[in-house]
């Protein structure tokens, strides 16, 4: 599946060409209707090239038979829940099956149509696993339903051999350091090669997660050291769960971590949604409201654009024009549902944005100065 970068490039990079975007629900399983998508895609391409002149018709023949070709190895089912893929006259760019469901989506325009890519997006999103210790840790990955184990990091590596620290070359009790026993001095060295471990899996964590994955800690006490060493963007991002144990298998983990994925998407979105009012409403570092939102993508301040599910579904076409305003700045866009998407609807016309630097502060009488959010 496309990364969120690689959406954004691709976007980006047909932007102003024409282009062939096609979606198709592949989530069937009756084997009565095992080629029911071919006639879905069949309709929905006849319909769109009725709808063409004869040049744009030629260029749209030639983008669809780069699609049909990918697809013709299919012969019932497609694998996995859709299929997207994005053409050309000259070259099929993206042709593959994805994870996640997709609407049946036929159209040929100016560049590709990235709206229903991004409901999906959020599948690719990592969620980085720490299972931890004072002497060990464990790091795994989540993405896409998969489970990998990426790194395994002892303590003692990052001190070295603790039993000869400190101790005194003579056949005594003492480590020759005043004042300070064997025991003392091993428990002491213990104690800093643990944070060295913890501090490395913190810059471990934070390059797997980057700016927009989650993080899960299990094992014991170690959970606030690397929460209290991970950067401040991680506020909010970072779950504690007792029930993980150091010694679990990859397969334990994604049985355990799998249903978690989208709980902590949806209670992410919602503190980001409250944090961003919060911000707005003070004429601070986020808009809310669509003209708000607008205005801000149009002169691309916008760090990250939040659309709701629901509007998205009913308001396609506005939603392709504000994403691809968004991806013009390379913004990162995100789509909100539950009780997040709720409230976009509700108090800000479905949408808000947090923003790259603060807004002149209402009642300068700057350009820059913003009308107040919709009620």
């Amino acid at each position: 599946m496309l990364t969120h970068e690689r959406l954004l490039e691709l976007y980006r990079e047909l932007a102003g060409t024409p282009a062939l975007s096609i979606y198709i629900d592949g989530d069937q399983h009756d084997p009565a209707e095992r080629k029911k998508w071919r006639l879905e895609l069949e309709g929905r391409l006849a319909a769109t090239r009725n709808g063409l002149g004869n040049g744009d018709r030629n260029a749209f023949d030639a983008a669809e038979r780069r699609v049909l070709a990918e697809l013709a190895e299919f012969e019932a089912f497609i694998p996995g829940k859709a299929y997207v893929a994005f053409a050309t006259p000259d070259r099929l760019w993206y042709g593959q099956t994805v994870s996640v469901s997709m609407p049946h989506l036929v159209r040929w325009g100016r560049g590709i149509a990235a709206a229903p890519y991004v409901r999906g997006l959020k599948q690719e999103r990592p969620v980085v696993v720490v299972l931890l210790d004072s002497a060990r840790a464990r790091v795994f990955v989540y993405q896409d339903g998969s489970v990998r184990e990426i790194d395994d990091l002892r303590a003692d590596t990052f001190v070295g051999d603790l039993t000869d620290v400190g101790q005194s070359k003579r056949g005594a009790v003492t480590t020759g350091t005043r004042g300070e026993t064997s025991t003392d001095a091993g428990q002491r060295y213990h104690q800093v090669a643990t944070q060295r471990m913890v501090k490395e899996v913190a810059r471990v964590v934070a390059q797997r997660a980057g700016d927009h994955g989650f993080v899960v800690v299990g094992g014991t006490e170690q959970d606030k050291g690397l929460r209290d060493a991970l950067p401040k963007s991680f506020d909010g991002r970072v779950m504690v769960e007792p029930s993980l144990e150091l010694q679990m298998t990859a397969a334990q983990v994604r049985s355990t971590v799998g249903d978690w994925a989208s709980e902590l998407t949806k209670r992410w979105q919602l503190e980001e949604v409250e944090f961003l009012f919060d911000q707005a409403r003070a004429g601070l570092r986020a808009a809310m409201g669509y003209r708000n939102v607008e205005k801000v993508l149009d002169e691309m301040r916008i760090d990250t654009l939040l659309l709701s599910r629901s509007r998205m579904r009913t308001e396609l076409e506005d939603s392709e024009r504000l994403i691809g305003m968004a991806f013009a700045g390379r913004a990162h866009v995100e789509e909100v549902s539950g009780a997040a998407g709720d409230r976009l609807d509700r108090e800000a016309e479905w949408i808000a944005a947090r923003l790259r630097f603060r807004l002149r502060a209402p009642g300068s009488g700057h350009p820059d100065e913003m009308e107040s959010p919709a009620a």
